[in-house]
């Protein structure tokens, strides 16, 4: 996997994440640095996606062919009243300050740096991201379109409203993160200008400049120390944060947070080895959707899809039942990995549209060196709140846990929740790949229709992605019944009956419910090539000594 001339392809969603893999590598940074400067860019440029407030899941290959999943989902609070969370109601709340759970996407960054990356990189990726968030990037379409879609929301949180309302987050940063001005001074206007609780947030227009003093401050003080968002100062200016908003995690719980270094779920399907994320990841159930769709390749239309769509209910299912964090009990691994059809009632659905989740961030560099990193704040702006002293937008976690006593995803102290954030690594004789997509609970389906295709060393990856896909979901999907959507042409019917025993929505054309899936491959003969979703707002960059070219149309050969 190591022949041809070096070099690296990097896939992410927005082009300032491909500048700064560009970037790192000129800096002589490898596929893992290259991938963490995106990742790093993201949280300034996307933060309706993703933020220094969410959680990190990666697949790291490693040249002579380990292959090792760093694990960075944050805990809930030691102090959370789970009781008086049951008396308001039977489901965790979609949003507000119980849902926050410990944040773990920079201790994920510095997993990956310690274990794969070069010296100074990391540093470098926060450096760089500091001066975007004090410059002000470049507001994208789908971000202009988040903050509209959810004015009512951002009007209703201080911290939003300070970033995108009448200030523009223009205000003055603070010297330090030691001495910060209390929350009520943004209310009364300082130092992020004047914000009226309550009022909508004014137009953000796409391509003009947000800029983001308070998050610059806490970027550089990262590049100096990355331990000090769990155990220093940034620690301290976040819990004092959490606590105004009303949330129990404290500085403690911030402290005990580690990114685990795991092993990874594996299986060999039609001559490619996959691996995926174990629990508290989804990932678990992807094994048995691969292995679904390699026995649906040999029917004939609608049976192949008819069964890949069956297996994918079942397994869903079996998330939802048999989930959770292994740290707290043995979970019930047969039942995840080989799912069967439930028997009985159905689990509760989700109360809520967990849409804008996630981004994913892939890299392979052709040493055989190769990354797929996941990190999200769950629901659009997460919890819908972002603490004003740090500039840091509070992933929504904890809406994923059970109030149900009994089950594995169970809400308790210092519990992981169940976790939707599904990268995955697969090898074979003739390519490796790293792949990574956007779309909740539908990510393991959206890979089991992608990747053995990509597996393909002769198959086109963005053709592949370019292709009609379908989701099965519900309230994630905005629907209120388990519903097929089904974009134009990715199912063998051309009305709405019924398909698979499931009611058929089909959109006018392509659709972000069906994901945003970033692909990068390695050949044997040393060719790297990849793409990113046509869906999605980004494109791929190729590295080579003395070039770097940006092809944001989405693939690179």
């Amino acid at each position: 996997m190591t022949g041809g001339s070096p070099g690296m392809v990097v896939a992410a969603p927005h082009p300032a994440a491909l500048e700064a893999a560009a970037r790192a590598a000129g800096r002589g940074g490898n596929a893992v640095d290259a991938a963490l400067a995106a990742a790093v860019a993201l949280t300034v440029v996307y933060p309706h996606q993703c933020s220094l407030g969410g959680d990190l899941i990666a697949l790291v290959h490693a040249p002579g062919a380990s292959v090792r999943a760093v694990l960075s989902a944050g805990a809930a609070a030691r102090a959370v009243d789970v009781e008086a969370l049951r008396a308001a109601d039977a489901r965790m709340p979609a949003q507000g300050p119980q849902t926050v759970t410990v944040p773990g996407a920079v201790a994920g960054w510095s997993a990956l740096a310690h274990s794969y990356g070069t010296a100074g990189a990391l540093s470098a990726a926060l450096r760089d991201a500091a001066a975007l968030a004090e410059d002000g990037a470049t507001i994208s379409a789908g971000l202009a379109r988040a903050v509209r879609d959810r004015a009512a929301q951002i009007a209703a949180d201080p911290g939003l409203s300070a970033l995108f309302g009448g200030s523009g987050g223009k205000g003055a940063r603070p010297r330090s993160l030691g001495k910060v001005a209390p929350i009520h001074s943004v209310r009364e206007g300082a130092p992020h200008g004047p914000v009226q609780e309550g009022a909508p947030p004014g137009p953000v227009q796409e391509g003009a400049p947000l800029p983001q003093p308070r998050l610059a401050e806490v970027l550089r003080e990262l590049a100096a120390d990355p331990s000090s968002f769990y155990r220093g100062g940034v620690a301290e200016a976040l819990a004092r944060g959490l606590r105004r908003l009303g949330s129990p995690l404290t500085a403690a719980d911030l402290s005990e947070h580690r990114a685990e270094l795991a092993e990874p779920l594996s299986l060999e399907v039609a001559g490619t080895r996959w691996w995926a994320a174990p629990p508290p990841s989804q990932g678990v159930i992807l094994p048995a959707l691969l292995e679904a769709a390699a026995l649906a390749a040999g029917l004939p239309e609608p049976e192949r899809t008819r069964l890949l769509a069956a297996r994918c209910q079942d397994a869903s299912a079996a998330r939802d039942r048999l989930l959770g964090d292994p740290r707290g009990g043995p979970l019930d691994m047969e039942g995840l990995l080989r799912p069967a059809p439930p028997a009985g009632a159905l689990p509760p659905r989700p109360t809520f549209r967990p849409s804008g989740d996630t981004v994913a961030v892939t890299a392979v560099d052709s040493s055989g060196l190769a990354v797929s990193l996941i990190q999200s704040v769950y629901q659009t702006f997460g919890s819908g709140l972002c603490d004003p002293d740090t500039g840091i937008v509070l992933h929504n976690r904890g809406s994923a846990f059970s109030l149900a006593p009994g089950h594995p995803g169970v809400l308790r102290p210092g519990a992981r929740p169940p976790h939707t954030l599904c990268p995955v690594l697969g090898r074979s004789d003739a390519l490796l790949l790293a792949a990574g997509c956007q779309g909740g609970r539908a990510q393991p389906q959206i890979l089991a229709q992608t990747l053995p295709s990509l597996a393909d060393p002769a198959a086109d990856p963005a053709a592949v992605l370019d292709r009609p896909r379908w989701v099965i979901g519900a309230r994630d999907i905005g629907r209120e019944e388990q519903t097929l959507l089904a974009e134009p042409g990715s199912v063998p019917a051309t009305t709405t009956e019924p398909f698979a025993g499931l009611p058929v929505v089909v959109p006018a054309g392509p659709t972000d419910l069906t994901g945003h899936t970033q692909v990068v491959r390695l050949a044997r003969d040393g060719r790297l090539d990849g793409a990113s979703d046509p869906r999605a707002d980004g494109g791929t960059v190729r590295l080579e000594p003395g070039t770097t070219r940006i092809t944001p149309e989405g693939t690179h050969p």
